[in-house]
C-alpha cells in the first residue's frame, strides 16, 4: 500500500529541511530504505540507559520527574540536550535550546553524547543515579584523555545545563481534583484514568497541546457511529468467530507496554551506519514528535471524555441509536487502559513516528521490523504506513477502540509530526 497517492503535504518540508543529501527527483532522496542495525553506538547506549533510568516505578517524593516519569517527554528532554550537544561540536543543524558562543570543532562527540544525557538524567531523577552513574563512570574514562575529550564534555554539560532550565516545571506536578466518572450516554465511565497530567505538560514544538485537537468522535444516533460499534462488537469480543488468528495475534502483539515497546524498536532506528550526527538527530526528532503527538492526544482525550467500546456495548440501549444492539455481557478480548476513548493513543504515536520516519529517509518506503515481548514474534513492514495501518487493525480487534479514534488519532500524530519539522532541527 502506498502511504500517499498524491505528493504528501509537507513535501516541501523534507526539502526544506535537507533531512536527506537530496530531494525531489533524486535518486536518494526517493529510492526506498531498509533499516539495518549495525551495532550500537554513544547515542543508542545512553539511549538505553535512559530508559531504563526513566521507566522506573514511580516514586512518593523527589523530583516531579520522578514521582510521574512519563517515558516519551522524559526521553526527549535528553535527546535534545544529546542534540544539541553534538551540534555545538558539528554545527551543521540549529540548535534546540544551546547555542555555544563558538563551536568546539574536534571535539569528542561520544563524550558530548554522553555527559549531555548524564547530566539530564541527574537533574530529572537524582535518586536514580544507580542507573546511570558507573555507566557515565566507566564510559568517559573508556575514552582518551585530552582536550578533545574535555572539550567534548564541556558541550555535553553545557547543553543540558540549558534544556534542564528550559524544561524546569514543565507542569506534570498539576494539582488535579478527583476524578468523576461521566453517567450519560457517550461519556467515559472509567475510575483513577491515568496520564490525566498529560494535557498540562509543557510542548516541546507545537504552541499549545490544543492546537492539533481532534475534530470530536462520532455523533450517537449517526450512521457512522453504529458502523463503528458494530465493527468492535464482532471483531474485538473475547468470544469473536469474526476475527481470525492473524488479527488476535496483532491485538496481543500491540499490547505491550508503550515505554517499554516503543523505546527498545525505536532504538533500531539509531543503530545504523549513519554518523553519529545523524543518530542524535533522528533520536531527538522522534522522541520530541512522539512527547508532544501523545500529549496533544490526551489533552483531547480528557476533552472529549469519551466511552470505551465495553462500555458503549454494554449500554447500547442507551444511546438512542437503533442501529446498535446492546450485549451486557459483552468483554473485548484483551485488556482496555483505562483512559478515554477517543483519540486513540496508538494511532496517534504511530501516526507521529511513521510520518516523521517517511519525512526523515524522504519516502515512505522504508523497511523495518518491530519485535513484542507480549507474543514473542517480529513483525516486518516494507513502508511506515502499514505500520500505522496495524496498529488499527490491533485496536479495533483488540475490542479496545472505534475505527474513527484510530484514523483521527493518526491524522492528529501526523500532523504534530509535520509541525516539529517544519519548525525544529532544521540546516543551519
Amino acid at each position: 500500500m502506498k502511504y500517499w497517492t498524491t505528493i504528501p503535504p509537507f513535501a516541501a518540508t523534507i526539502c526544506a529541511l535537507a533531512l536527506l543529501g537530496a530531494c525531489g527527483g533524486s535518486d536518494e532522496g526517493t529510492a526506498p530504505v531498509t533499516i539495518t542495525v549495525t551495532g550500537p553506538n554513544a547515542v543508542s547506549q545512553w539511549n538505553e540507559i535512559a530508559a531504563t533510568t526513566i521507566n522506573q516505578p514511580a516514586a512518593v517524593t523527589g523530583t516531579p520527574e520522578e514521582q510521574r516519569p512519563t517515558y516519551a517527554v522524559d526521553l526527549a528532554t535528553v535527546h535534545v540536550a544529546i542534540y544539541d550537544a553534538v551540534m555545538a561540536i558539528v554545527g551543521t543543524h540549529k540548535p534546540y535550546a544551546y547555542t555555544p558562543a563558538n563551536l568546539a570543532t574536534g571535539a569528542s562527540q561520544e563524550a558530548a553524547v554522553a555527559t549531555a544525557a548524564y547530566r539530564t538524567l541527574l537533574g530529572l531523577f537524582p535518586a536514580r543515579s544507580a542507573s546511570y552513574q558507573s555507566a557515565y563512570d566507566t564510559y568517559l574514562a573508556a575514552l582518551p584523555a585530552g582536550a578533545a575529550k574535555d572539550q567534548g564534555v564541556a558541550a555535553g554539560a553545557a547543553a543540558a545545563a540549558a534544556i534542564l532550565a528550559l524544561r524546569a516545571n514543565d507542569g506534570r506536578a498539576v494539582v488535579l481534583a478527583p476524578f468523576v466518572p461521566g453517567t450519560a450516554p457517550g461519556q467515559f465511565r472509567g475510575v483513577n484514568p491515568v496520564n490525566r497530567y498529560a494535557p498540562y505538560i509543557k510542548p516541546f514544538a507545537v504552541t499549545s497541546l490544543a492546537q492539533f485537537r481532534a475534530p470530536g468522535p462520532l455523533a450517537l444516533t449517526s450512521a457512522s457511529y453504529a458502523a463503528d460499534v458494530n465493527e468492535t462488537m464482532a471483531l474485538g469480543s473475547a468470544t469473536s468467530t469474526t476475527r481470525s488468528a492473524a488479527q488476535t495475534e496483532i491485538a496481543r502483539f500491540h499490547t505491550e507496554a508503550p515505554p517499554v515497546f516503543w523505546t527498545r524498536n525505536l532504538r533500531n532506528f539509531a543503530m545504523t551506519n549513519r554518523p553519529l550526527a545523524e543518530q542524535a538527530r533522528l533520536m531527538a526528532l522522534l522522541w520530541v514528535v512522539q512527547a508532544d503527538a501523545s500529549n496533544t492526544c490526551f489533552e483531547s482525550k480528557y476533552n472529549f471524555l469519551f466511552w470505551r467500546p465495553s462500555s458503549a456495548i454494554t449500554l447500547a440501549d442507551t444511546d438512542d441509536n437503533p442501529a446498535t444492539t446492546v450485549d451486557a455481557a459483552w468483554t473485548p478480548v484483551v485488556p482496555t487502559p483505562n483512559h478515554p476513548e477517543y483519540p486513540a493513543a496508538h494511532g496517534c504515536v504511530s501516526g507521529s513516528m511513521m510520518s516523521a520516519l517517511a519525512a526523515y529517509y524522504g519516502t515512505p518506503a522504508v523497511t523495518f521490523t518491530i519485535d513484542s515481548t507480549v507474543t514473542g514474534s517480529t513483525h516486518s513492514f516494507t513502508t511506515t504506513q502499514a505500520f500505522v495501518d496495524e496498529i488499527q487493525v490491533a485496536r479495533i480487534a483488540g475490542g479496545m477502540h472505534f475505527r474513527t479514534s484510530t484514523v483521527d488519532g493518526a491524522a492528529l500524530g501526523k500532523k504534530v509530526a509535520e509541525w516539529v519539522l517544519a519548525h525544529n532541527f532544521q540546516p543551519r
